[in-house]
């Protein structure tokens, strides 16, 4: 028997060893932070740095819970295969289509145990983590969404007591129903924490579920977190799951980048504030709800964002851009013109939310989406700031321009037309190249001489944004 085991302990240690490799390949772990991670960029924090390069984040996807989706492989490929390298995914469970699943373990007899996971949930995440890594797509997780505990998504929800085994309407102090919208912020879920109501029933299930969120994403560094879905709860909930989530990463060596969405359209409202005004907390701010403003107002609000913060700049990121024909938040023509107004603007990320409020991955997204990147090619976004004050005989919301005066600058025109281009004082020889938005395609070339204010005339009507720059002497 001794004999046996002697032969066979070296066989043993290689072949545990061997796993212990492999598993570590697959599933990467956190540890010490190498530069690589998502992080603002240090020659411009407007904007994001990645794998120590600087990135414009642009996407559009046909989903918001991304990971639940069941041909998600592919949908990540249509985006990077359209120049897109950002995607929102909420950690939502709430059964829209029919194929998505809640992150817990449903027992026998139809209850659900809290204390217990549902392993196909993690298993989706763990591969839109591990193939959005792959393919250089950054990930925006939202962690909580109001949506999933109020009206009828609660009713079957694993939260709701009559569907688990862990506790009782009045050990929660959960009702049976929430039949307002959620933006009434009258659910109890989203006031356990110790600064509102220390609901430890609930709270010690909300810590597993984003602790076993963050055993998965701290092993990645393309992941941003923001903490709600357009909220209006108070700001001490917020405020809690963004502590929580970068001293858990602070554990494991990991520097990581959190934010909140408030729900006010405006973005001079106060709440607003709550993330502009602590950058010690939120490495960047979402204001994904300038998107329901149309026009110059949709201009200037940014503006106004991009100016309060100029103190300690930081990326502003708009995750979810309204408009499409047949939705509630604008057509498709204010889908467009929000998305590349919010580029041109100075945003450090712009992405067409999904169908019906948004275009998502549709033909005009793509067409989109490419003609970004041909801009991009050749003029970096990091390099210019936003210049409408260069523009001459200019309509209400014909024309937005950025530049690096005397070097650079970007016109986009919502739908054709001519504008002056002051390039007083600025000698020498510049190249317009055009872009067809509609198409995502090249257009004409015209040669400009500086030292004067310039015509500027799209080819046509329609979205066209154009590139000029000095040329080589």
């Amino acid at each position: 028997m001794n004999r046996f085991i002697r032969l066979r302990v070296p066989q043993l240690l290689v072949a545990f060893l061997v796993c212990t490799i492999v598993a570590c390949v697959d599933r990467p772990t956190a540890g010490a932070d190498h530069g690589n991670r998502i992080r603002p960029y240090t020659n411009n924090p407007r904007y994001w740095q990645y794998r120590s390069r600087p990135v414009l984040l642009l996407g559009g996807s046909k989903d918001d819970n991304l990971f639940q989706i069941p041909d998600l492989k592919e949908h990540l490929e249509e985006i990077q295969k359209a120049g897109g390298n950002y995607i929102r995914n909420t950690m939502s469970d709430r059964k829209d289509k029919g194929f998505e699943v809640y992150p817990f373990r449903q027992l026998e007899g139809g209850k659900y145990d809290l204390e217990e996971w549902n392993e196909e949930y993690w298993r989706r995440f763990s591969d839109m983590l591990r193939w959005t890594a792959e393919r250089d797509i950054i990930v925006q997780i939202e962690v909580w969404d109001r949506f999933d505990y109020s009206r009828d998504n609660w009713e079957p929800h694993p939260y709701n007591p009559k569907n688990n085994v862990n506790y009782t309407y009045a050990d929660s102090g959960f009702a049976e129903h929430y039949p307002d919208h959620p933006g009434q912020n009258k659910q109890p879920f989203f006031f356990t924490t110790p600064g509102q109501r220390s609901n430890t029933a609930v709270l010690k299930y909300q810590h597993r579920f984003v602790e076993k969120l963050l055993s998965y994403t701290l092993g990645y560094d393309h992941v941003l977190y923001c903490m709600d879905n357009e909220t209006s709860g108070g700001e001490e909930w917020g405020r809690y799951w963004a502590k929580f989530i970068l001293e858990h990463a602070s554990r494991v060596g990991k520097t990581v980048c959190v934010t909140e969405m408030w729900d006010d359209w405006d973005i001079k409202a106060d709440r607003h504030r709550r993330t502009l005004d602590h950058p010690e907390l939120y490495a960047f701010a979402d204001v994904s709800q300038n998107n329901q403003k149309k026009g110059q107002e949709h201009w200037d609000n940014f503006q106004w964002a991009r100016l309060y913060i100029a103190g300690s700049p930081r990326p502003l990121n708009t995750v979810k851009t309204y408009g499409a024909d047949g939705g509630r938040f604008g057509n498709t023509r204010d889908g467009l013109e929000r998305f590349w107004r919010h580029i041109i603007g100075g945003a450090a990320s712009a992405r067409f939310h999904r169908p019906d409020s948004g275009i998502g991955l549709s033909a005009a997204a793509v067409a989109s989406l490419r003609a970004a990147r041909k801009l991009e090619s050749l003029i970096k976004p990091w390099e210019i700031e936003p210049a409408n004050h260069l523009l001459s005989e200019r309509l209400d919301n014909q024309a937005y321009a950025a530049a690096r005066p005397g070097h650079a600058y970007a016109i986009y025109f919502t739908d054709g037309g001519s504008v002056g281009l002051n390039l007083q004082g600025v000698q020498g020889r510049f190249e317009a190249c055009w872009i067809d938005i509609a198409t995502g395609e090249w257009g004409r070339k015209d040669g400009l001489n500086g030292g004067r204010v310039v015509k500027i005339s799209a080819p046509k009507s329609g979205h066209w944004v154009v590139a000029i720059r000095r040329s080589s002497p």
